[in-house]
């Protein structure tokens, strides 16, 4: 049943069935047992009365018996010999034994008794009397269960015929309202299918004015969407970026290489490696973003953030522009891949390189529960307005500068994206000395 409505019917028409169903039988029951026991009263009336007229010395020809039909009555010695009896009562059968001691206590039970050759069910009670002939006999009296056995029929007929008209109003009830209810959810299904198939990201699914689960669903979904869309979106924009930058050193390469196939003596080879080098350099940085973007989770190694620091210092070495500035005293261990955090760290001094005056440097030191690096140069630093948007990929604030002057905006990108992924943060903000204070933040390792 592939219907939430159809499962959701069914499944409150079979619990309420079963409710019903239980409380019916309850209610017989509990019906019958109350009118049996009404019948047991009767009964024990009537025994009651009989044994009082033999209390009195009435002898047993002369007693006043009840009509045999409706209360049955038999007066029976020790022996089991019987003393007196109603009126065309033939038999009695299922009747209870003799109570024990002085008799107060009567005995019930159900049985039959045939009268006028008509036999019926009978609420039966036995007490003891005096005889009047002296020694003890027992009275049985009984009442009729036929009263009793149509009030039951009566009320289970009732039930026979009411609990399916009342199942069917449930099943309809509970259809119609989870018709309505689950309404707004057919109009997101819908919405989703149709944005599916126009592949327009741009649209949003309805949202009720309820504030159940079901419009909760519906904001949640919208979001996802507008999530969607902005990621999209910047696929679309790096897969653009990304073509516009590998184009022009391609294109270089490319110029080059038919000049020197053409005159060999003006091939600039100096040119074409670097080039080479930028494009190689390019697609690592393409390559580690898509790694990046992919999810992929770092690496728990611990290392030491100072000594990566120096090390990082030592090996560029004479290639940097202008000398760095280390100050890392006491170890700072952290958790992360080695690789990424080296990357990262070289893309914030490549960044300080490009833009310093005279100086760049660089601290590394523990602040709370974080390992706090910092990168800072003399340059002419990031205005307040375009602090976050330096992070963006291909983001290069000062456009009149060549990209091979000032690279492809990616390395900020990259450092900032491997910062989160280690669970810490990089923001920049004004250096003491003017220019740009790079700072990164990571937790320490435990």
């Amino acid at each position: 049943m592939s219907s939430v409505r159809a499962r959701a019917a069914l499944g409150a028409t079979l619990v309420v069935a079963v409710a019903l169903i239980g409380a019916g039988l309850t209610v017989l029951f509990v019906l019958r047992a109350s009118l049996t026991d009404q019948a047991g009263l009767q009964a024990e009336a009537t025994a009651r009365n009989v044994a009082t007229q033999l209390d009195l010395g009435v002898p047993y020809d002369g007693l006043d018996l009840p009509d045999g039909e409706d209360h049955p009555v038999r007066v029976t010695a020790g022996d089991g010999r019987e003393r007196a009896a109603s009126e065309d009562l033939e038999a009695m059968t299922g009747t209870p034994d003799a109570p024990d001691g002085d008799g107060n206590r009567p005995r019930f039970g159900n049985g039959t008794a045939t009268v006028d050759g008509e036999t019926a069910d009978y609420r039966f009670a036995a007490v003891r009397a005096d005889g009047s002939h002296g020694g003890s006999v027992t009275v049985t009296a009984g009442a009729s269960l036929a009263a009793v056995h149509r009030a039951v029929d009566t009320v289970r007929d009732a039930m026979l015929i009411g609990l399916p008209a009342l199942l069917a109003v449930v099943a309809g009830v509970t259809w119609l309202v989870t018709r309505r209810a689950l309404r707004p959810v057919e109009a997101v299904r819908s919405e989703m299918a149709a944005i599916t198939a126009s592949e327009d990201l741009s649209r949003r699914v309805p949202e009720p004015d309820s504030r159940d689960e079901i419009a909760r669903l519906a904001r949640t979904t919208n979001e996802t969407l507008a999530s969607l869309e902005a990621s999209v979106e910047r696929q679309r924009r790096f897969v653009a970026d990304a073509s516009h930058e590998l184009r022009s050193p391609i294109a270089s390469l490319r110029t080059q290489l038919e000049v020197g196939a053409a005159h060999p003596g003006l091939l600039d080879v100096a040119g074409a490696v670097a080039d080479t080098v930028r494009l190689q350099q390019l697609a690592a940085d393409l390559l580690l973003l898509a790694r990046l973007d992919a999810g992929e989770r770092p690496g728990r190694t611990r290392l030491d953030l100072a000594e990566t620091v120096r090390e990082q210092v030592a090996l560029r070495g004479a290639a940097d522009r202008l000398p760095v500035a280390v100050e890392a005293g006491e170890p700072v261990a952290v958790a992360g891949s080695p690789g990424q955090l080296a990357r990262a760290l070289g893309n914030l001094l490549d960044n300080a390189q490009r833009h310093a005056r005279r100086t760049v440097a660089v601290t590394v030191r523990r602040e709370g529960r974080d390992a706090v690096l910092t990168v800072a140069d003399d340059g002419p630093g990031v205005p307040e307005q375009e602090r976050e948007r330096v992070f963006e990929r291909f983001v290069r604030l000062d456009d009149a500068r060549t990209r091979d002057a000032g690279g492809a905006g990616l390395g900020l990108a990259i450092a900032r994206d491997v910062a989160r992924r280690h669970g810490g943060t990089l923001t920049v903000s004004a250096a003491a000395g003017g220019g740009a204070l790079f700072v990164l933040r990571l937790p320490l390792a435990p």
